[in-house]
């Protein structure tokens, strides 16, 4: 089979390869789209490998039709359309996945949809479930909220009848979470957005964070007593200058580092069980789905990588097999 690696040069590079077997209970998927991510870009630059056992091929995140059963697997998935979450290996033709990671695709996803689904719907979802009861008399924070994750969770934290506050870097972007449902935007290029939300007496309950650096300190002055922030990034750098200690303790703030591939295999299949029960009504209907920032062929994977570089996208960036 065909499959986007890394040269030594880390560039990519279509090469062959043996094709990929299903192992015990999982499924043999061939792709029909990918999801493009951060930790893409993240683990081509050597700073995000991924965890022992698992495949070294960027993709974690597809959509496509089951061809074959590992030992155990459940005969009810051959031949279904899928989308699921990857262990690495998604930018092949073929990928094996754990049965727990998958989902059937609904019927009003499309492909390009379903594979920009998993990876930042169950990262946003992961990251709300850390404030049990998170829902209706609850505000989100969420810092690049037009991104993947961003947009995902302006849907998610609607969906369980939440407000929803986000910064972005430029008006298109902010109208664009607006659309989606969010009840405040604010450009952080233009306003201090801490400052804006202090002003219209805004606070949050959870902040979903993958800024970090300096952002924490600020996450802290617009915190609600109890309140929580889930850090999913380091975009604005590894470390807080005076991290104020005090405002912590004032707020009984948890401050809370997450990242969804380290996580074991139970705890993911957990995850998807949990997310699909608790929003199955929402994709059937259609309104929980990923926004589609630009779709590109796959053998053009560089291109989508310099889209999501450049921080120019709306939502997801996929690769389609054609």
């Amino acid at each position: 089979m065909l499959t986007i690696d890394l040269n030594e040069n880390k560039q990519l590079v279509i090469v062959e390869s043996a094709r990929v077997q299903a192992k015990k209970e999982q499924l043999l998927i061939k792709v029909r789209a990918a999801g493009v991510n951060r930790a893409d870009l993240l683990q081509r630059q050597g700073h995000y490998p991924p965890p022992p056992g698992d495949s070294p091929t960027l993709g974690l995140e597809v959509c496509g039709e089951v061809v074959a059963l590992g030992e155990g697997a459940d005969n009810k998935w051959l031949g279904q359309q899928v989308m699921a979450l990857c262990a690495g290996g998604g930018y092949g033709q073929f990928v094996a996945v754990d049965q727990g990671h998958c989902l059937t695709l609904p019927s009003k996803f499309s492909a390009l949809e379903g594979a920009g689904f998993c990876e930042v719907f169950l990262t946003a979802y992961d990251a709300l479930r850390q404030y049990p009861g998170f829902g209706a008399g609850h505000t989100l924070l969420v810092h690049g909220g037009a991104s993947g994750v961003g947009t995902a969770a302006i849907k998610l934290a609607k969906y369980f009848g939440a407000k929803v506050v986000v910064t972005v870097g430029n008006e298109q972007k902010r109208q664009a979470c607006l659309q989606l449902g969010a009840d405040v935007a604010i450009n952080y290029r233009q306003n201090d957005w801490w400052e804006q939300m202090r002003a219209e007496g805004l606070n949050a309950d959870l902040v979903i964070d993958p800024v970090a650096g300096d952002y924490l300190n600020a996450n802290l002055k617009v915190l609600a007593q109890d309140g929580k922030i889930v850090i999913l990034a380091m975009l604005g750098g590894r470390y807080c200058q005076q991290l104020d200690i005090a405002r912590v303790l004032q707020k009984r703030a948890s401050i809370i580092g997450s990242t969804l591939r380290n996580r074991s295999s139970e705890y993911k299949s957990v995850l998807v069980k949990e997310l699909h029960q608790r929003c199955e009504a929402g994709m059937l209907s259609g309104e929980l789905t990923p926004v589609i920032d630009s779709v590109y062929p796959w053998r053009d994977a560089d291109q989508a990588h310099q889209r999501l570089a450049q921080n120019a996208n709306i939502g997801k960036v996929i690769l389609v097999h054609k």
